[in-house]
């Protein structure tokens, strides 16, 4: 097997659920091959390094062989190296911050309005990293 294309080989390595899943990331410029962003359709060789973003992380795989079909949890580290840096490891170990939303005792669950702006102040919090 000479090459295999890159949505398919991150699905085959359990990096991400599904192929479309794959392709998605892909064209929305979180995923480089070699520091540059491509197509799924690129072709991947032995030796790659692939960069996936996924927040807060960008993990780096090192591409040991290649396979175009789905491998098992145990067979994944035979085709590929996570060479992902501590200090983005590190990221994950990072409390997150809450906000605390007081309610008075006994009002009961957030109405529905209440409830967007809960979800308003959490995805300005969580979300304006991505871009």
């Amino acid at each position: 097997m000479d090459d295999v294309r890159l949505d398919k080989y991150l699905w085959a390595v359990r990096i991400f659920k599904t192929r479309s899943d794959a392709a998605d990331a892909i064209r929305n410029n979180r995923v480089l091959v070699g520091g540059s962003y491509c197509k799924p359709s690129r072709e991947v060789k032995v030796g790659d390094v692939i960069s996936v973003k996924k927040q807060p992380v960008t993990y780096q795989y090192k591409v040991l062989d290649l396979v175009s079909s789905r491998q098992g949890a145990k067979n994944v580290p035979q085709y590929c190296l996570n060479i992902t840096p501590q200090e983005e490891l590190d990221k994950l170990q990072v409390p997150r911050e809450t906000i605390f939303v007081f309610r008075e005792r006994g009002t009961g669950r957030p109405t529905k309005k209440e409830r967007r702006e809960i979800d308003a102040l959490m995805d300005g919090m969580y979300y304006d990293d991505e871009e």
